[in-house]
């Protein structure tokens, strides 16, 4: 039992670490926002070399050090956010394909833990940027949450998969699901249908057993954990519903992208 946890942890350690390493990465100086000329080049080059037809979207976040206030720094995080932002649109980057622009205020250190404070600080005065690959799922299926949905667009999130057999969500997923509660913040009027799935299940069987409850209910379970998670980030239960389709709609990418939730949209 102990030898399979560790396979689980490191499979889903694995999976963590490949979905957040962001496509670029760009340095400030203390207490500024505004970037030095090799850290624009960085930016204008990223811009210019970007392929957007093959990019469903980018999503900006600054940080700061440590030190100050934290209003300050939130704010101070955010205008470097907003430089980043206006050098991609200004040197031709598509403005719609930036879908998430935040700024997430300082990172708190543990000086009792880090030998060099001063390095890991200038590390943490940053902006990054995560991009998300344009789907090739066909018209009408994404794999981020767009400005403008149709009723009955289904959005697939690469982020959001779950370990064989279980309704757990994963850090990753969860990170995932508070960028989406961002989003969902900002379009109030838009709702949503959850949909879990399953993989490795025999047609015999409509559903999976999820090993935490011991119930046939496994994708209807990963539905209900998503939308309960995303009632705690302030969305409301008016906005959607949930069920579980088991294992009747395969995507034929592998077994990974089959233990999934989607969203379909109900109502703009």
């Amino acid at each position: 039992m102990l030898k399979y946890f560790k396979i689980i942890f490191l499979l889903l350690f694995g999976h963590l670490s490949a979905q957040q390493i962001p496509v670029q990465t760009v340095y400030f100086d203390f207490d500024k926002y505004d970037l030095y000329d090799s850290q624009i080049k960085a930016i204008i080059d990223f811009a210019k070399k970007s392929d957007t037809t093959k990019i469903e979207s980018i999503q900006i976040y600054g940080y700061c050090d440590d030190r100050g206030d934290k209003d300050y720094n939130y704010q101070l995080s955010t205008s470097r956010v907003k430089t980043v932002q206006d050098l991609l649109t200004s040197n031709g980057f598509n403005k719609n394909k930036i879908v998430v622009i935040e700024g997430k205020g300082r990172v708190i250190l543990n000086k009792d833990i880090e030998e060099n404070i001063n390095e890991t600080r200038s590390k943490n005065r940053r902006v990054d940027l995560f991009m998300v690959k344009k789907n090739s799922f066909g018209k009408g299926i994404y794999n981020s949450f767009q400005d403008k949905h149709k009723v009955g667009d289904r959005v697939y999130l690469e982020n959001i998969l779950f370990a064989l057999g279980s309704s757990a969500l994963p850090l990753d997923s969860k990170k995932e699901l508070d960028k989406i509660a961002a989003i969902l913040q900002k379009n109030q009027k838009l709702e949503f249908e959850i949909i879990g799935h399953v993989c490795c299940t025999p047609s015999s069987y409509k559903d999976a057993i999820d090993e935490a409850t011991h119930e046939r209910k496994l994708s209807w379970n990963r539905a209900r954990n998503v939308y309960f998670y995303l009632i705690s980030k302030k969305i409301s239960p008016q906005r959607m519903t949930y069920k579980g389709c088991g294992n009747k709609f395969p995507l034929g990418k592998g077994e990974k992208l089959d233990r999934r939730v989607e969203f379909v949209i109900t109502k703009l």
